[in-house]
């Protein structure tokens, strides 16, 4: 959660300053994020009758690693990695998408390549895994199986970054990232929200080509909306829906609202948002289910503190289709949906964070049998 103060002149003119050098200040060094810096507000007990539905697996509980955000990829002989962020630890964590099982680790603590520091986001794409590092202010590029390095970029214009989606456009790939940059602190410690008009650069977009085996990245530009009803305050988890030119990204000042606002793909505010009358806890990861008629859902969370909710909205209307919630899953921050087959997960199987210390797994299956959705044939 964030609570905004007022801007102090001296926060302002140090905002001028980075504006006017393009360098972004140093990251700060408190390694909270911004919605553990303030203590949630009192709310009424969550009395709603959602169906639950029960993990099919949950992977070793790790507390130390702080797990974030988790993405997959499939080996050539069929194996599925489940790959992790561990934002404490600065590493990765891999376990075995078919059961949960823990494999390996990757990365150490660093500014080098392969290093890490805060990694939050994660997006896996063909053979690539992009990471985001908050502390690191920068996105790095590893290829699969080894996870070797192929490319750092966006430490010149990014702040605090957070989350990503990756369109791919070609051979390249359009990569969006979040970046929750703030204006300082009070004394109490909570962040300082910058005013609307500062809010122009919340996403940025990098433009990421092949050369060969290389890869090469340029930044494109970022965009914001300065209205009261489409800013982006406190951005995280982003996603998006090249069909129907849509991005959503969600609204995590809490303060605020609990809601996601919908931008289409060249960043403009489309007038709208979704959630505000369902969420009632902050809204968090975010994927889509794709039907091969064009057809589909946003998959949205509500990271409650005792149990995590997760919205269903129609991918072409984005009109609310109905929750549900697990047995266990609770305080979810990012999650990831594996469409493809396997013997585990015939339909797929949506990945989730469970309280900062592992991964669940819920069979799509069972989603669609709780909410009575209609069949869905892959693209």
């Amino acid at each position: 959660m964030i609570r905004t103060r007022a801007l102090l002149p001296a926060l302002v003119a140090s905002l001028l300053v980075a504006g006017c050098t393009g360098k972004p200040p140093a990251p700060t060094a408190d390694a909270r994020d911004a919605d553990e810096k303030a203590t949630p507000a009192a709310t009424a007990p969550d009395t709603r009758d959602i169906p639950v539905i029960q993990e099919a697996f949950l992977t070793p509980m790790t507390p130390a690693d702080n797990i974030d955000s988790p993405a997959s990829w499939t080996t050539a002989d069929g194996q599925r990695w489940l790959i992790a962020t561990a934002k404490a630890t600065d590493k990765l964590v891999v376990y075995d998408g078919q059961t949960g099982a823990h494999l390996r680790e990757v990365g150490t603590t660093g500014e080098g390549a392969g290093q890490f520091k805060r990694p939050n986001g994660i997006a896996v794409v063909d053979n690539l895994v992009f990471v985001v590092e908050r502390d690191n202010h920068r996105v790095q590029v590893l290829s699969l199986p080894e996870f070797k390095h192929v490319l750092t970029f966006a430490a010149e214009q990014l702040q605090k970054p957070y989350g990503l989606w990756i369109n791919k456009a070609g051979d390249g790939y359009q990569v969006y990232v979040t970046d929750a940059y703030m204006a300082g602190e009070d004394a109490q410690g909570e962040d300082i929200l910058p005013p609307l008009d500062q809010l122009d650069k919340r996403v940025w977009r990098f433009d990421v080509a092949r050369n060969g085996d290389a890869l090469l990245a340029k930044a494109v530009g970022s965009f914001g909306d300065a209205t009261a009803d489409g800013a982006l305050r406190v951005v995280e988890s982003i996603w998006g829906d090249p069909a129907n030119d849509r991005l959503l990204i969600a609204e995590e000042d809490e303060t605020y609202a609990n809601e996601l606002k919908v931008y289409d793909l060249a960043g403009m505010y489309a007038g709208k948002t979704i959630g505000r009358d369902v969420f009632k806890a902050q809204s968090e990861g975010i994927m889509l289910k794709t039907c091969g008629d064009g057809s589909g859902w946003w998959l949205t969370t509500e990271q409650g503190k005792g149990r995590t909710v997760f919205h269903l909205f129609d991918r072409k209307t984005l009109a609310h289709t109905g929750a549900v919630t697990g047995a266990q899953v609770a305080n979810t921050d990012g999650i990831w949906l594996d469409a493809s087959t396997s013997e585990r997960f015939p339909e797929g199987v949506l990945y989730a964070v469970h309280d900062d210390q592992g991964v669940v797994a819920f069979d799509w299956r069972d989603i669609a049998k709780a909410l009575q959705l209609p069949a869905c044939q892959a693209p």
